[in-house]
């Protein structure tokens, strides 16, 4: 069963150098309010594996810009200039990864597969220094899992056991990110008694959740 963390206690559990999955897409789904007190610890180090770079201000925005990475791993970084800008400084590595590749090798993490096959990017440099395996006469790429030690996770709704549910778009990477790490921090924007959450509604069963992030009274 999940326990009820403050935002600072939930942050001060993730150590400098940690590797953390982060949900959301342009910043729709991610947890505003974990991410703002990370920002502010002065973590360093952080790899940090999220859909994209978003915004200066949204997503993984604010921790790019308090410079807690070292690492960025994700699909898209056209629309966060501070990204770009510290990748030519050479202060924050850039991994891209397509973004169905990237999906499917967090899954693969979760779901305990070896990798991931996948004929995108073959020809191309995404295709430097990895395997490429034949299967009935095809060449696919062999990609590896992603996991992590945190994945923070914003949901709609939570109940006393830690089931979670989310709302329409962001449903994208929570779930599939809470199967793939060590320690599952949800923020949710409420909590209900259970029972109020229907089960076909749970989204994530509360058994993967270790801590949920208590609501601002």
């Amino acid at each position: 069963m999940y326990q009820a963390l403050t935002v600072e206690e939930a942050v001060a559990l993730i150590p400098d150098g940690a590797r953390v999955m982060l949900s959301g897409f342009m910043g729709v789904g991610t947890p505003d309010r974990t991410v703002a007190a990370l920002a502010a610890s002065g973590r360093r180090d952080l790899t940090v594996i999220v859909n994209d770079a978003a915004r200066p201000d949204r997503g993984v925005g604010p921790l790019v810009k308090a410079r807690c990475l070292r690492k960025f791993i994700g699909s898209h970084i056209g629309l966060n200039p501070d990204v770009q800008a510290q990748m030519r400084d050479g202060t924050l590595e850039v991994e891209l990864v397509p973004q169905g590749t990237l999906v499917e090798r967090i899954r693969a993490a979760g779901v305990g597969l070896g990798g991931v096959l996948t004929p995108t990017g073959l020809g191309t440099r995404v295709a430097e220094g990895k395997q490429v395996i034949e299967v009935e006469g095809k060449p696919y790429l062999l990609e590896p899992p992603l996991s992590a030690d945190f994945a923070l996770i914003a949901a709609r709704s939570c109940d006393y056991v830690g089931n979670l549910t989310y709302m329409l778009t962001a449903t994208n990477f929570n779930p599939i990110m809470a199967l793939a790490a060590k320690v599952v921090i949800a923020e949710p924007e409420e909590i209900v008694p259970v029972g109020m959450i229907p089960p076909d509604a749970v989204k994530t069963p509360g058994a993967l959740v270790d801590h949920v992030i208590r609501r601002v009274a």
